[in-house]
């Protein structure tokens, strides 16, 4: 993570169409160099609480996260937690881990974190933005969104060239 400089925040003002508020650190740069995912304060500078710690910012990655759930992504992860224990645990710790962080810069008094943790999967931006900032192995739905993004085409551009395959794909 990095503190953002002024052409960061420039960038990322294009990314987001809008400028950007509480941003705390670019959490994430892409293969190619640009900010990706920022952290973002617990509250914005207006006092509004704001929950999401990790905010996707590049347009390629929110396009195809946006993809992901039109094509039944989401609804297939939820799917699973409901079957698969150890998926469940991991994606808890990932939302307990998540919380955590956001309550050391600030805490909203609230235990909801973004993206549907811990018991589905509603906003694949935000896990992206997670798995991404944080790295493989902290996010286990995060990290397969992130590995769907690089099969479809993102590896070493958007998505680092080594990110681990999605199970049933090759890298």
């Amino acid at each position: 993570m990095t503190t953002p400089n002024e052409q960061d925040l420039e960038i990322i003002a294009k990314q987001l169409g809008r400028e950007p508020r509480g941003v705390l650190a670019v959490a994430y740069r892409t293969p190619d160099g640009l900010p990706a995912v920022v952290k973002t304060a617990p509250r914005l500078p207006d006092g509004t609480p704001f929950p999401t710690l990790y905010y996707l910012t590049d347009p390629r990655l929110t396009a195809e996260a946006s993809r992901q759930e039109s094509a039944g992504v989401m609804r297939e992860m939820t799917e699973r937690l409901a079957t698969d224990p150890e998926l469940a645990a991991a994606y808890r710790r990932a939302h307990e881990s998540y919380l955590a962080e956001r309550n050391e810069i600030e805490s909203l008094d609230t235990d909801f974190t973004g993206g549907g943790m811990p018991d589905r999967v509603k906003c694949l931006h935000v896990l992206i933005a997670h798995s991404l900032a944080k790295g493989p192995g902290v996010n286990p739905l995060g990290d397969e969104a992130v590995a769907l993004a690089a099969a479809a085409g993102f590896r070493g551009t958007a998505i680092p060239a080594d990110w681990p395959a999605a199970p049933g794909e090759q890298a």
